[in-house]
């Protein structure tokens, strides 16, 4: 199909408006956060129901057509980048919040839905959304759901698959099926939700989002805490966990991240080569009993500065500063290039000495802010994009350091996903025959490799099908016509 034909097709789907094709209206979507990789999409368009999205899918399935979707674009690892010659589906037209049920702590979402939006919805009811990326007043449920965000407090209340009971998904054929118990605390069957929460856009498109709800803790308590090192906090974090205490959330900051978000957003935060917010919730009795022996794991750990949220506002001024961190190296660095690996609890010392080190090998600045508790590292290297070669260095260096944590015993991703970023990472944390065993998995799903290719593994893996435009069997056509 020529691409006045493909305009042609999708606007008679979406109309005029729900279609971009001027190439500079394409530039805006040319890139996810992560803007070190590029490509221009042939074609954007933005369905608002899940019937567009099918009716998009299955033109794209007829003309072999490749495909991404999208949802607000905040992803850090280049999942959602277009690909040449291919389709972009913006999905943040689909934001309506379809059905609360309280009683049943279930809330159903369309992809284009606003994290904080949900929380937000049910508050007066006692109940939140727990998942909390730090861009989730712009991150959108979908995107969320694709890259498995997690969140500051993800350690005690799990990542984004912890709360997805359900989803309606269309495929790479454009079929519609639904995956998971939706109410229903567990579903018969393989669990396939599993496999789609994370899968970074390569085995369909949900269309509909079944959400857990929590009820609030009855006490919330909050501290943070400054450290002259960030060995010091890290044996905190260690004292703390050892303990038996599951805080809500362990959050760390070092000075090169304090001095930014002072800048930025003005948290009061004290002068300290690190810093730990703590949350703890739960009961009030036992919130009680844990902040009070989290206080004393501070102090014994030096602690230069403790303080105490005395109320909710202070609370969210604590927080503002660690949600901004990401935002707030625009202050002192021109450019910055935001990594994301895990490692174990006890590696946390060696792995931060080993950054600082090459940060001074490269001569670069690497400011570092992450989820203390589960070892989630979230680097940011500082560069300046006008001075030539500086890219290419900071992408080399945050490359080191993922290796530096993989040395470890740590793992590629916490959060931000494999994507475009790191896929060239991935044999050195798994085996052919371990990728080989995830492309059997996007096969049954995508077997002519149209929906978001190109990501997460390292070199084109096909299915056996050669690849371009192909018409499918009437059968085929007939069955898939039954789901409109």
């Amino acid at each position: 199909m020529e691409r006045g034909q493909l305009i042609r097709a999708m606007e008679s789907i979406l109309g005029t408006e729900g279609v971009v094709h001027e190439r500079e209206q394409l530039r805006s979507y040319e890139c996810d956060g992560l803007m070190n990789y590029r490509v221009i999409p042939d074609l954007v368009v933005l369905p608002e129901t899940a019937e567009h999205v099918q009716r998009i899918v299955r033109t794209c399935y007829e003309e072999g057509i490749p495909f991404v979707a999208r949802g607000s674009g905040t992803g850090l690892s280049g999942g959602a980048l277009p690909v040449e010659s291919g389709v972009l589906i913006v999905l943040s037209r689909m934001r309506k919040i379809l059905e609360v049920d309280i009683p049943n702590q279930r809330i159903v979402v369309e992809p284009g839905v606003i994290n904080i939006w949900v929380s937000q919805e049910v508050a007066g009811e006692g109940y939140y959304y727990a998942p909390d990326p730090a861009s989730q007043i712009v991150s959108s449920i979908g995107g969320n759901l694709a890259e498995n965000s997690g969140g500051v407090h993800c350690l005690k209340y799990g990542f984004t698959t912890n709360h997805v009971m359900g989803a309606e998904v269309v495929l790479a054929d454009g079929s519609i099926v639904h995956i998971g118990g939706g109410k229903a605390p567990d579903a018969p069957g393989y669990e396939l939700l599993g496999a789609l929460v994370g899968s970074e856009g390569t085995l369909g498109i949900a269309t509909k989002i079944t959400l857990r709800l929590l009820r609030k803790p009855e006490a919330v308590r909050t501290l943070l805490a400054a450290f002259e090192d960030t060995e010091a906090a890290g044996d905190a974090v260690s004292a703390i966990i050892g303990g038996g205490i599951v805080p809500a959330a362990i959050e760390m900051m070092d000075a090169l991240c304090i001095e930014a978000v002072e800048t930025a957003v003005h948290p009061g935060f004290p002068e300290a080569e690190a810093i730990l917010i703590v949350e703890l919730d739960g009961p009030e009795a036992e919130a009680e009993d844990q902040f009070q022996r989290t206080i004393e794991a501070c102090e014994e750990a030096n602690a230069s500065e403790i303080r105490i949220a005395e109320d909710d506002a202070e609370r969210a001024l604590f927080w503002k500063g660690r949600k901004a961190a990401f935002a707030a190296m625009g202050r002192i660095s021109n450019d910055y290039y935001v990594q994301d690996s895990v490692v174990p609890r006890t590696e946390l010392g060696a792995v931060l000495k080993r950054i600082n080190q090459l940060g001074e090998e490269y001569g670069m600045r690497v400011a570092n802010v992450f989820h203390a508790g589960d070892g989630n590292l979230h680097p940011l290297v500082l560069y300046d994009n006008d001075n030539p070669g500086e890219a290419e260095k900071a992408e080399k260096l945050a490359g080191d350091i993922v290796l530096t944590c993989l040395e470890h015993g740590g793992s590629l991703t916490g959060e931000h996903g494999i994507g475009e970023d790191k896929k060239k990472y991935m044999p050195k944390m798994f085996t052919d025959d371990d990728m080989a065993t995830m492309q059997l998995l996007r096969c049954a799903f995508d077997p002519h490799n149209l929906c978001n290719p190109g990501k997460i593994f390292p070199t084109p893996r096909l299915c056996g099908e050669r690849p371009g435009p192909f018409r499918m069997h009437p059968v085929q056509k007939a069955g898939l016509a039954e789901n409109f």
